[in-house]
């Protein structure tokens, strides 16, 4: 969470600034609780902060602009230790003057840094970064530079940390480090970038270093140098790589929101995952496997971790393997998994699945399962990210950029990755015959045209969110497959439209749940293909009438030429079908969430709110 970007040119002028600015703009997405920028001018910082959105900083800015510098560093902060405050705002400018610094990550033994190194200096805010400003800076006055002063410092804290450091004797360089936390270069012609993500630089180059792991960088308007943490420079040749996409992939294209947008990209991101590896042949296979393929054979145990949306995912992975490939798959909150001491050995392989590949959760989750000898697997939609570089095996998702903090296309194309991996596992483990799979791959080709069918329906399903944006309760329904879809949608609502929302197994209905059905409870009811599962069909149509009898409003997602709830949507009781393409119960998941999330956007778009950042929330969660 967080984000980070700094600038160095050649001459002053407004561009580091201004460049700075608009970097904030595109990673305000990570973080939104307060911001600020710094500079260094005439051997001084000038800085300006503001709380809240990005906006407060612009209005400072505009009243009081910046004076003209070649070195710059903002943030734009998502509160994880202290509240937001202009105190607690970065960059954080050490008491002497001589230090600024912005900061991702938690420290977390800055008490006792500030216990036994700090004790005579009063600091303004409570944030572990403004300790570290202030160590840092007592190093700098040890060493005499700042690179020598970043070197000692990270051999002395713990936690995790994306730090960018100024001197404020020294415009010429910036000064990062990273242990835990992302941080990228942008090489330019006449200045160079550090930050958080490649959407803070990428209108302005496409050349990109890749800082690894315990790595400390050194940024020059026109030279970079990588060290490792012992003080050692590192040939970075390995870790240059092109930015393979634009700005435009960054702005809104006309929609409402980035949510809206992301949704609307849907059909492609499941198009460009399925196409993203298939071999001439029309096989799958994954991105990267840096074991035996036997080894896949030996295996007697899954075990998906992930959180949030991608936990969600790998529920709909847990059907899907089990049924293809006949082995228990097990769903963890990776939040929880190393904590309740797991079963987890050299025959279990550990399927790792996030978005940005740098969620804290689940790369510990990950480290822990390879202690245990576990091999691990990246469902991941970030080249280059964490995920990817810590686990043996790798399996791109390739959504495109993901701006609007509530996943929509990254979890569509994280099932479908996930299809693409039970197929695969099938395959090397002899689960099914090559024609089997090979009609399964059929089928799921198909799905991008079967999303764009569904999202014919936008309008109608907008048209309905808005007669509901003032309901206060909504509950989501489903069976099989449908059950981890109904969670999705519950969490698509509260997220962005901050209605009470719950999914429920609905075979659960009578065990509980239905004792707060009452009349006019809106409830969204997934039901599954009729002639796939059809005993699971009759037991849905159940909880339907159950609901119906008790005064419930119903809104129900289902397949194209089911007529069995005509009537009762003449009739009453359920007030709205939106259908689906036809497709078998293991892929309806994909279909069945898109009604779902237009639902959720649609919303809170008339209720008014920030669909793409909303409150409490932040896109990539870099901090347990």
């Amino acid at each position: 969470m967080c984000g980070i970007v700094a600038c160095v040119t050649s001459k002053k002028s407004d561009f580091a600034a201004d460049a700075c600015f608009k970097g904030l703009e595109y990673l305000e997405y990570r973080g939104y609780d307060s911001a600020g920028i710094s500079l260094i001018v005439d051997g001084k910082f000038e800085t300006k902060k503001a709380v809240g959105k990005l906006e407060s900083l612009k209005k400072e800015i505009k009243s009081k602009p910046f004076s003209k510098s070649n070195i710059a560093a903002g943030h734009t902060r998502w509160a994880t230790h202290g509240s937001p405050s202009i105190e607690n705002a970065h960059p954080h400018i050490s008491t002497n003057g001589r230090v600024a610094l912005v900061h991702n990550g938690i420290i977390e033994n800055a008490a006792q840094i500030k216990s036994e190194k700090l004790q005579n200096i009063k600091l303004t805010g409570n944030t572990d970064t403004q300790i570290v400003a202030e160590y840092l800076s007592m190093l700098l006055e040890e060493t005499g530079n700042l690179q020598n002063a970043m070197t000692k410092l990270v051999k002395q804290i713990d936690g995790s940390w994306a730090f960018v450091a100024m001197d404020v004797k020294d415009n010429s360089k910036i000064v990062c480090s990273r242990h835990n936390s992302p941080l990228v270069i942008g090489k330019g012609e006449s200045e160079n970038f550090i930050a958080s993500d490649v959407i803070a630089f990428v209108e302005y180059t496409k050349n990109a270093v890749e800082i690894k792991q315990d790595q400390i960088a050194v940024i020059e308007w026109d030279n970079i140098k990588l060290f490792n943490f012992a003080g050692e420079q590192i040939d970075y040749a390995n870790q240059e790589y092109k930015i393979d996409w634009n700005i435009d992939a960054a702005k809104k294209g006309g929609y409402s929101s980035f949510m809206e947008k992301e949704i609307r990209e849907e059909p492609a991101a499941v198009r460009n995952t399925i196409y993203g590896r298939g071999s001439q042949d029309g096989r799958f296979g994954l991105d990267r496997l840096d074991f035996d393929e036997n080894y896949l054979k030996l295996i007697d145990k899954i075990t998906v971790v992930a959180c949030g949306t991608a936990a969600h995912s790998g529920y709909v992975a847990r059907f899907a393997i089990e049924h293809w490939c006949k082995i228990p798959v097990e769903v963890e909150f990776a939040h929880e998994f190393r904590y309740r001491d797991p079963i987890v050995n050299s025959k279990t392989l550990v399927i790792a699945i996030s978005q940005s590949g740098e969620t804290m959760d689940t790369l510990q989750a990950v480290r822990y399962a390879k202690q245990q000898g576990a091999k691990t697997l990246a469902i991941v939609n970030t080249l280059g990210s964490a995920l990817d570089r810590e686990c043996d095996a790798v399996l791109y998702t390739y959504a495109g950029r993901e701006i609007a903090v509530a996943s929509t296309k990254a979890f569509i194309a994280q099932i479908t990755a996930c299809y693409i991996l039970g197929l695969y596992l099938a395959e090397v483990r002899g689960n099914l015959f090559l024609d089997e799979i090979e009609s399964k791959i059929r089928e799921l080709k198909t799905l991008p045209d079967k999303l764009a069918k569904v999202l014919q329906s936008y309008d109608d399903i907008k048209a309905f969110a808005k007669k509901e944006k003032n309901t206060e309760s909504v509950l989501f329904l489903g069976r099989h497959i449908g059950y981890p879809i109904a969670l999705e949608g519950a969490l698509k609502l509260k997220e962005i439209a901050y209605i009470h929302s719950e999914g429920f197994a609905a075979g659960e209905l009578k065990h509980g749940p239905i004792a707060i059905i009452e009349k006019g409870q809106l409830v969204f009811v997934i039901v599954p293909p009729k002639n796939d599962r059809a005993e699971v069909h009759s037991k849905v149509l159940a909880n339907i009438e159950e609901i119906i009898s008790r005064g419930g409003r119903i809104v129900v997602i289902a397949e194209e030429g089911d007529n069995s709830l005509s009537e009762k949507l003449e009739k009453g009781g359920i007030e709205k079908i939106f259908f689906r393409p036809k497709t078998s119960i293991l892929f309806s998941a994909v279909l069945d969430i898109v009604p779902l999330q237009i639902f959720a956007c649609s919303v809170a778009l008339f209720k008014g709110l920030d669909i793409d950042m909303p409150r409490n929330l932040a896109k990539s969660v870099t901090v347990e």
